[in-house]
């Protein structure tokens, strides 16, 4: 793993790195559409961002994880499987009873980490990123159109 980091979440004043949420989702005009809702987190190397996640309160108790992000020089080294761990701990932290993300149906490294860090597949979202994203995605060879929406139970949750 990383030596020297630190994970730690932004103050409201602190800007959050958009280069590194645009490597999660694409438009720019989405992201800021939740940014300000949303608490961010940066995972810090030496000082410098190397990481990025978002927690977005979703309902009473309820979080989504968004946006993990991890610089492209820095990726399989295990630091999205610390982010998404980090969340998971921050959300049970704070009270909530249960984390959900999404993520599209090409997203196949992402999807084995989610399920790897005890994500549970809850429902698919036909056609979100056909109807939410200007252009269109490809991932992995494979046209990204469905979400993929999981989940945590935190109230019964262990590592």
């Amino acid at each position: 793993m990383q030596r020297n980091l630190t994970i730690t979440k932004l103050e409201n004043n602190e800007s959050a790195p958009m280069p590194l949420l645009l490597l999660a989702d694409p438009s720019e005009k989405n992201i800021l559409k939740y940014l300000n809702k949303s608490d961010v987190y940066v995972a810090l190397e030496n000082e410098v961002i190397i990481g990025v996640y978002l927690l977005k309160e979703i309902g009473p108790s309820k979080v989504e994880l968004m946006n993990i992000a991890v610089a492209e020089s820095h990726q399989g080294k295990g630091l999205g499987k610390a982010l998404v761990q980090h969340a998971i701990e921050a959300a049970k932290n704070s009270g909530m009873q249960s984390i959900e993300l999404g993520t599209g149906n090409s997203s196949i490294q992402q999807l084995a980490l989610y399920q790897k860090c005890g994500f549970r597949m809850k429902e698919i979202v036909h056609d979100f990123f056909v109807i939410n994203y200007d252009e269109p995605i490809f991932e992995n060879g494979i046209h990204c159109r469905d979400m993929v929406r999981l989940g945590i139970d935190l109230s019964s949750w262990a590592k």
